[in-house]
């Protein structure tokens, strides 16, 4: 069932109260008031506040510390005015909470003790439950109290990205080990990220059940896969990611960098809304991805280092590629810079939403 056909008496309270958000009401891809702004990474990076409670604080120990998730999540939404809040936490937490030995080292990212690289390794790959992950239960209900009709995005890693680091045992330019693996042995491919993609869809459901209105899937490696490639490798992961959480009628976006060439079947895997990254402009993204789904993005975040005034023109390229989407949200074509001004975001949040008001 999809989130356009989905009875409201079956949502969450938080998903009622959200339902008629501008922000949900573009994933579903109905008329808006105004067209809906939220930034990838919006939680953090380039706030002085987001600096002050994160002071001394190691990122994975942050993200379980749910008076402190709540306290980050919000400060975006309190400062910039943006249409929906996003989950504050990190795509390897699922991982960390089944026992995988792995951190995330500040400049380098994500890094794993062990890598998963034979059949005996996915052993360590066990099922994930609620109570391993109970601090996101808490931390979305006290969240869902503060936001009122504010939607809340959860979120999660996909399958290959995921993989990725597993395999790379940290971040990678060029995924030797993964494509090694999953040229050279697809049926250990295949059984690695289908065990994830049940890890995933658990994460997934346990946020949506808290009360998530929407989630969003990050890929955020798999641009450096051919077409072939995902589609025979990696989309079947998705999919049955994208299918687990169906029932729930929620929105669900698809993300990923560099992935202009795998739009149409990132759509194809079962997402409601593509995110396009700012390498190809909306129009031709709508071309790619077909009809029946949303768009997000995709103004290049380089932008905002520039002056308010060229800010407002890409800005307007933008919204002028996307005036004829069936649905669409505004984002930046990846995430939020740490060097960024907030103040360039909040004017920029304001900036959309006066240029597209009905």
């Amino acid at each position: 069932m999809s989130a356009i056909d989905r009875p409201q008496g079956q949502q969450t309270k938080q998903q009622s109260r959200t339902y008629d958000s501008a922000f949900l009401k573009a994933c579903r891809r109905e008329p808006v008031p105004h067209t809906p702004v939220w930034f990838m990474r919006q939680a953090g990076r380039s706030l002085p506040e987001y600096l002050k409670v994160r002071e001394g604080i190691p990122m994975l120990e942050s993200c379980m510390r749910p008076e402190l998730v709540t306290e980050i999540t919000l400060q975006p939404v309190r400062r910039h005015k943006v249409d929906a809040a996003i989950y504050f936490s990190d795509i390897v937490v699922p991982l960390k909470a089944i026992g995988l030995d792995l951190d995330i080292k500040p400049g380098v990212g994500p890094v794993v003790a062990d890598p998963i690289r034979t059949r005996a390794d996915l052993d360590r790959l066990r099922d994930l439950t609620p109570e391993d992950v109970h601090y996101v239960t808490e931390a979305i209900g006290m969240l869902t109290e503060e936001l009122g009709d504010t939607p809340l995005i959860g979120f999660a890693g996909a399958p290959f990205t995921l993989a990725s680091y597993l395999v790379e045992g940290g971040p990678s330019r060029s995924h030797e080990h993964t494509k090694a693996l999953m040229y050279g042995d697809p049926q250990l491919w295949a059984d690695l990220l289908d065990r994830l993609a049940e890890i995933t869809s658990a994460f997934l459901k346990v946020q949506i059940e808290a009360g998530a209105s929407a989630v969003q899937l990050f890929d955020s490696w798999v641009g450096a896969l051919a077409p072939a490639d995902y589609r025979r490798s990696v989309m079947p992961a998705s999919t049955k990611v994208f299918d687990a959480v169906a029932g729930y009628g929620v929105p669900r976006i698809h993300f990923g960098v560099g992935t202009g060439e795998l739009l149409g079947l990132m759509g194809e895997a079962g997402a409601d809304v593509v995110g396009v990254d700012w390498r190809v402009p909306l129009d031709e993204a709508a071309r790619r991805v077909g009809p029946g789904k949303a768009l997000q993005g995709n103004l290049d975040p380089a932008v905002l280092f520039a002056s308010t005034e060229v800010v407002e023109a890409k800005t307007d390229e933008v919204l002028a590629a996307a005036k004829d989407l069936e649905g669409h949200v505004f984002n930046l074509g990846h995430g939020v810079m740490p060097a960024m001004d907030p103040d360039a975001l909040s004017r920029l949040v304001e900036y959309v939403h006066t240029r597209t008001a009905v």
